[in-house]
């Protein structure tokens, strides 16, 4: 019989017949391959037997009926903090000229020259235009000697009618002459100062429309005047804030001018009509211009603030999770299980949202993985460090009316 490979295991006719004399077989040779399946059946017997085990304690731990338990989940926390919270609405405007004319001609005449210096403040009753006035001065002058002569005949006239040497009318009639010839001079003196074209008031001047040697017509445009003081902006504001907005309500006011600069004022105008196609109210607000950095036609970001609250408790909006119109937050309690508590929200932004019941000062809510939670649950709180609600520190800003679900 030729000898037998170590990696074979043997047959049933191959193994040793017992001794005659003593009964007993020889040693059997055990192969590679029968150890190595015995270990793997020890192996899956040990673990069926701890998995029996475990299951066993875990019906223990979780009582009558109980299974499996989850481990502590570790989730974010944010706790929640009095902040002052704003109710604003926010709408993109047009910034305005407090007044802004359009500079004429009223007369057909020559430009002689402009002094002003475009986009440069002019005080009022500067120098915008100088006219030809050569014409319109001489018949300035020649209607101040007609009235010279007519006062002086109108004054010989009364003396011959109080010595009775004239009659009424001739008396009447030099009194008439000596008003004409006023009037007359009235007249070419308001010409005449319409040649010189000066500021109604303090404001920027615009660019020129015309050049010196250029003849103007009645009604031409030489430049605009823009006071910038005080600016106004214009925007539209839905109608269901009707009843929040007056005059004297705060505004705040950015551009991309100066990002990082706000401009506050008030406002002053409320349109009494509501648009019929937009559903929108016009509101006009005044600001401020200091250092004349605002011009007309810029664009801004503005936010009407209706109210202001301090004290009020804000949380992530990203905590807030509904079912069907109530909202819900999971609070962490001090053996760190949490349980779903009802809550009733108030102004919100994208970020933060107001409670106004349900959570007290103190408390520590589920800010992000809440998803896999439910009562009694036990987690591991992580405090996140993220931005706070947009606005200065300390403060929560949101749209007003906007409640949450």
């Amino acid at each position: 019989m030729t000898p037998q490979s170590p990696i074979e295991r043997p047959t049933r006719s191959a193994l040793p017949r017992r001794n005659p004399v003593s009964g007993a077989r020889p040693p059997v040779r055990v192969t590679f391959s029968e150890l190595t399946r015995s270990s793997a059946l020890g192996l899956v017997l040990a673990l069926g037997i701890a998995a029996i085990l475990l299951g066993s304690c875990a019906k223990k731990k979780g009582g009558p009926g109980g299974g499996f338990q989850m481990p502590p989940l570790p989730v974010e926390v944010s706790e929640v903090k009095p902040q002052t919270v704003r109710d604003q609405f926010h709408a993109l405007g047009s910034i305005e000229s407090d007044e802004i004319i359009d500079v004429v001609s009223e007369l057909n005449a020559t430009v002689v020259r402009i002094p002003f210096v475009e986009g440069q403040r002019i005080a009022k009753g500067g120098v915008l235009t100088q006219l030809d006035d050569r014409e319109i001065r001489a018949a300035a002058q020649r209607a101040e000697a007609q009235r010279e002569q007519a006062k002086s005949a109108a004054g010989r006239a009364e003396k011959l009618f109080q010595q009775s040497a004239i009659s009424q009318t001739e008396m009447d009639d030099a009194r008439t002459a000596l008003k004409i010839a006023e009037a007359n001079e009235a007249l070419a003196r308001a010409q005449l100062s319409k040649t010189r074209i000066v500021a109604p008031w303090s404001g920027l001047a615009g660019r020129r429309r015309v050049s010196p040697g250029a003849y103007l017509k009645s009604g031409d445009v030489i430049t605009q005047l823009a006071r910038v003081d005080d600016m106004k902006v214009a925007f539209s504001v839905p109608e269901r804030y009707l009843g929040d907005l007056k005059r004297g309500v705060s505004v705040l006011l950015s551009t991309p001018a100066y990002p990082h600069e706000n401009f506050e004022g008030r406002v002053s105008v409320v349109d009494p009509m509501v648009d019929p196609g937009s559903r929108t109210i016009q509101v006009v607000a005044r600001i401020p211009n200091r250092g004349a950095r605002l011009r007309p036609g810029m664009s801004a970001d503005v936010s009407v603030t209706f109210a202001v609250r301090s004290g009020a408790l804000v949380i992530p909006d990203e905590a807030v999770f509904a079912e069907g119109n109530q909202s819900f937050v999971f609070v962490v309690k001090p053996d760190s299980t949490v349980a779903r508590t009802a809550i009733e929200l108030g102004t919100r932004d994208s970020m933060r949202v107001e409670v106004l019941r349900g959570l007290e000062a103190g408390a520590v809510v589920v800010r992000a993985g809440h998803q896999k939670l439910f009562d009694s649950a036990h987690v591991i709180p992580v405090y996140g460090d993220r931005a706070p609600a947009s606005g200065p520190a300390g403060e929560a800003t949101g749209a007003s009316g906007k409640r949450g679900t």
